[in-house]
């Protein structure tokens, strides 16, 4: 009696069929998440939501009155980023129940 080598093969692929199901339906959920990134001590917010999108900026009236437009970009860049990394942050928490902590390239 000899044993088929890819007998495995087919629950493999089941398998990953089933972790690639899961994985979207994380990715459906969490685009409803947010996060918010803040700079220069909260006097500009930005929320990200966990499909990596912006989806609001808030600035403070006092840093538009400064007239300082340099000084608010830099604030609205760094905001940004923060909300950013902060969205890929809980994406990657979220997809460790898929993944069982494995890091798998491409995925947050």
């Amino acid at each position: 009696m000899t044993k088929n080598p890819f007998g495995n093969l087919g629950n493999i692929m089941k398998q990953a069929q089933a972790m690639q199901e899961q994985m979207a339906k994380i990715q459906e959920q969490a685009a409803s998440k947010k996060v918010e990134g803040t700079a220069g001590g909260g006097m500009v917010t930005v929320t990200a939501n966990g499909a990596m999108e912006i989806v609001a900026v808030k600035i403070d009236p006092e840093v538009a009155k400064s007239g300082d437009i340099d000084m608010l970009q830099d604030l609205v860049v760094a905001a940004g980023n923060d909300a950013l990394r902060k969205a890929r942050d809980m994406m990657a928490e979220e997809m460790k129940a898929v993944t069982g902590g494995l890091k798998i390239p491409g995925l947050f």
